[in-house]
């Protein structure tokens, strides 16, 4: 399972939703350091961000 994330096709690009969104801290990052996550590590960032510990993920595509 892969998920492509693309932060210009994106509903909520530039809104206040942007700046709470996960995405926007890890691509907030130096540009050389690679964030790869598993499933596993997905889930538990999704777990976490519905019970409001982390942003949770915000992008919609248009």
């Amino acid at each position: 399972m892969s998920i492509t994330i693309d932060c210009a096709a994106c509903v909520r690009l530039d809104t206040d939703t942007c700046d709470d969104c996960v995405v926007t801290f890890i691509t907030g990052r130096e540009p050389d350091s690679a964030v790869i996550i598993d499933v596993a590590e997905f889930a538990a960032l999704r777990r976490l961000g519905d019970a409001g510990l982390v942003p949770s993920l915000r992008h919609r595509s248009a």
